[in-house]
């Protein structure tokens, strides 16, 4: 078996036949489909000729994928993060994981999950490249309550992904996820996005704080982790994150950070600024139940209930008012309070976001543009 492999190897590397440079005996030459059987009917062998020419016709849209995985996996890499000794359980234990090549103001990055390599420091982290290059980080920045983390490489041959706009795709877009699932690097899955603003999951050690994930059901496994989410275009969506599932394998339900998000914290851990997290200017009422629901007018418990707005916050300017009923945010549906403040402190400051509340029984719209205060001041 391993003889065969290394000859498809070598064959594979220099173009040549399957077979060694000194075979011996006849040269095999490939027999057209229609000549496979003389036995075959003259009908089923002009149903298989049409059935190539449609193929051919075709061939533009079945070979979308192909060029997009050609031109995405040249910037994505295998990560091998060893613990430091206080975090060892076991001599030999390891995280593995995925990441994918950026580009910020002319410099390149790695980008991945946080918990990928939190427990590990720059010697001990093992970065494989697309073409098998080996290297290290110089320097990692990250962050604990989105997953976030950047590496920085001295290696300048790296090709970066394109970045795409995660505030922009739709649920049942098609969708890559690439990786190294189980130690299986350059993996390539295909599904769609399933949900957007997905929030409160249980993520165990790797906890969020705040969430606003796609939902897509690309298969992504253990190993995945940090690894891109591309669009048809090429384009990078998300960052791949967690998974649910009662196997500890692929069931069709994997999340990933909406890559705007990610390059936001991304650029201001690398800069070095305090991390800017959306402000509302809202007080909510933790206490809202199903009662209170029916009592704004809403069929069922949804939404987060205003009780009080700070004068001069982006809520004020956007006159949302007590007892409003807000539903939605920036296109999600909100389950309850702790649901709108991920979406808010996630929420890019400055852009022009659509709220949707109750308001007297009836729905009404209006559009804020959040602000920017320090974590210890937010008082949704």
């Amino acid at each position: 078996m391993s003889r065969l492999l290394n000859l498809a190897v070598f064959a594979a590397l220099t173009g040549s036949a399957f077979a060694p440079a000194n075979a011996q005996g006849p040269t095999l030459t490939p027999v057209p489909a229609t000549q496979v059987s003389s036995a075959e009917s003259p009908e089923r062998i002009q149903a298989f000729e049409e059935l190539a020419r449609d193929v051919a016709a075709m061939q533009p849209q079945l070979g979308l994928i192909t060029r997009v995985v050609k031109l995405v996996t040249p910037s994505v890499v295998h990560i091998e993060a060893r613990p430091l000794k206080e975090f060892r359980v076991r001599s030999d234990m390891q995280e593995a994981g995925s990441g994918v090549v950026v580009n910020f103001d002319g410099a390149n990055y790695l980008l991945t999950n946080r918990h990928v390599i939190k427990n590990s420091a720059e010697p001990y982290i093992r970065i494989q490249l697309a073409d098998g290059r080996v290297t290290t980080p110089n320097r990692i920045w990250s962050d604990e309550n989105t997953d976030v983390a950047v590496m920085q490489v001295s290696d300048t041959r790296l090709t970066p992904a394109h970045l795409g706009n995660s505030d922009t795709v739709e649920i049942g877009e098609y969708v890559l996820a690439v990786g190294s699932p189980f130690g299986l690097s350059q993996s390539v899955t295909r599904g769609i996005i399933s949900a957007k603003g997905r929030y409160n999951l249980d993520l165990g050690d790797g906890a969020v704080d705040y969430q606003n994930f796609l939902q897509t059901d690309a298969a992504i496994n253990p190993g995945n982790s940090g690894g891109p989410l591309i669009n048809m275009r090429g384009e990078v969506v998300g960052l791949n994150t967690a998974i649910a599932s009662n196997s500890g394998g692929n069931e069709g339900i994997g999340f990933s950070i909406p890559i705007n998000i990610v390059t936001r914290i991304a650029r201001q851990l690398i800069t070095g600024r305090e991390i800017a997290w959306g402000f509302l200017g809202v007080k909510l009422d933790g206490y809202f139940d199903e009662q209170r629901a029916k009592a704004a007018g809403l069929p069922q418990l949804v939404g987060a209930r205003v009780k009080g707005v700070e004068p001069n916050s982006p809520a004020a300017l956007a006159e949302l008012r007590e007892d409003d009923v807000i539903i939605a945010f920036d296109g999600v549906r909100i389950e309850d309070d702790e649901h709108l403040i991920s979406l808010v402190k996630l929420a890019e400051i400055g852009r022009p976001v659509e709220v949707v509340v109750v308001r007297g029984g009836s729905p009404w719209r209006t559009r804020v543009e959040l602000s920017n205060r320090p974590a210890s001041e937010l008082s949704e």
